[in-house]
């Protein structure tokens, strides 16, 4: 393909607008042609910025299927968890290559029709799993492969979700309630699920997990505390990590204009802010949402290889720590943090050390999500579906895995996974 890959971004919330930025800084040549989104604000700036015709601008998912026709290449589904099904079927079925954010779907059979949808429309799929192309995945993987630590038998595995991100996300936020989104495990680590089963290079077999909603509850709340952050008395207020207003107004103060600011408001300044504080969830108190969601799980993870693994993802960790990752073989054993991989020698007893950059200017998901974009744009532009390592069969498999974690640890069993 010589011209540019043409795309329709279907959500224009923090994900969908961080992909299409991202357009022009790829090695691929691509544009974004067409938004879908209903809240007016945020369809009208990515529309600005992007220069869209106004026959492009639409406030439904569904409205740019009344064309006949496509008007892209390729659609990137950033909606609501609950809302990928549909829009992911709708899009396959019209020939759409599609960017769909993970997860797939809240449920195993949402996810399954995904993948039959996609398989029987014959267009090339890529779930969000951006840990997958990240760099210092890149490496690991070369690494692993090389025979460096020689059989890997075991894996442990930190996501430390950061004290603020999940007061941000989890409590306050879109992801806070199983009803609007989905289950913790599935919003915030399927694609750790999924990056552990790459590495390992099985799929997990059967799995055990233990966890639940301990601190972020009505019970912890600080004596004299209030509802919203900025009604806090300001000795209750100094004192509360989770606090909105000392949070949310730092970043502003130096200087973010993005996620997580750009979530709560369009209108970067002090009074826009105060405003979103005054009048969104987010300006709540931690202790007073209607969150339901885990703040700290363990899965343990029996792989097809006769692997062993666990997983850990807790919300009480410092805030932008990157996940840690220790892998342990018959030779040797690695250590990562998304910017190093060391490995062990059990022979030499010396430590090789990988130092790993992420991608120019990109900080997201130490460079996967540019990398992610990169991947599909190339597979699209060169009708070459091998260079997605994250399409919807291999997602269900890990997603599968996920939703027997998560049936482990409610009904606090082993799982077989089917």
């Amino acid at each position: 393909m010589s011209k540019p890959v043409t795309v329709l971004i279907v959500g224009a919330g923090s994900r969908g607008s961080i992909y299409a930025d991202w357009m022009d800084k790829v090695c691929v040549p691509a544009k974004v042609v067409g938004v879908a989104e209903p809240r007016a604000e945020r369809r009208e700036l990515l529309a600005r910025q992007h220069g869209l015709a106004a026959e492009n601008v639409f406030d439904r998912w569904d409205a740019p299927l009344e064309r006949a026709g496509k008007i892209a290449d390729a659609v990137i589904i950033t909606t609501p968890d609950h809302l990928h099904v549909e829009p992911a079927c709708a899009y396959a079925e019209r020939g759409y290559h599609m960017i769909l954010e993970k997860p797939m779907a809240p449920t195993a059979e949402g996810c399954r029709q995904v993948a039959a949808a996609v398989r029987k429309a014959g267009v090339m799929s890529c779930i969000g799993h951006v840990l997958r192309y990240a760099p210092y995945t890149r490496k690991l993987i070369e690494v692993l492969r090389a025979g460096a630590i020689g059989q890997v038998l075991d894996v442990q595995h930190l996501e430390p979700v950061g004290y603020w991100h999940q007061a941000h996300s989890f409590v306050r936020g879109n992801w806070g309630n199983q009803s609007r989104s989905s289950f913790m495990l599935l919003s915030k680590s399927c694609h750790d699920l999924d990056w552990l089963a790459y590495v390992v290079g099985s799929h997990p077999r059967r799995v055990s997990s233990f966890g639940t909603l301990s601190h972020f509850k009505a019970d912890n709340a600080p004596a004299g505390s209030a509802q919203r952050c900025l009604d806090c008395p300001a000795d209750v207020e100094a004192a509360c990590p989770y606090s909105a207003k000392r949070v949310y107004f730092a970043m502003l103060e130096r200087g973010v204009k993005g996620w997580p600011l750009d979530v709560l408001t369009t209108d970067l300044t002090p009074a826009g802010l105060e405003r979103a504080l005054r009048e969104t969830p987010y300006g709540q108190c931690a202790y007073r949402c209607d969150n339901d969601v885990v703040d700290h799980q363990v899965v343990n993870i029996e792989f097809d290889g006769a692997q062993t693994g666990v997983f850990t993802m807790t919300a009480f960790s410092r805030a932008n720590m990157f996940r840690q990752t220790r892998i342990f073989g018959t030779r040797g054993e690695i250590f990562t943090d998304g910017k190093r991989v060391e490995v062990y020698d059990f022979v030499t007893e010396k430590v090789t050390t990988y130092e790993v950059a992420g991608l120019e200017g990109s900080q997201q998901h130490a460079g996967g999500d540019q990398a992610l974009l990169e991947a599909f744009l190339g597979a699209v532009a060169n009708n070459d579906p091998a260079r997605i390592v994250t399409d919807a069969e291999e997602t269900l498999a890990t997603h599968l895995a996920v939703f027997a974690a998560e049936q482990a640890r409610l009904e606090g069993r082993v799982v077989e996974i089917e």
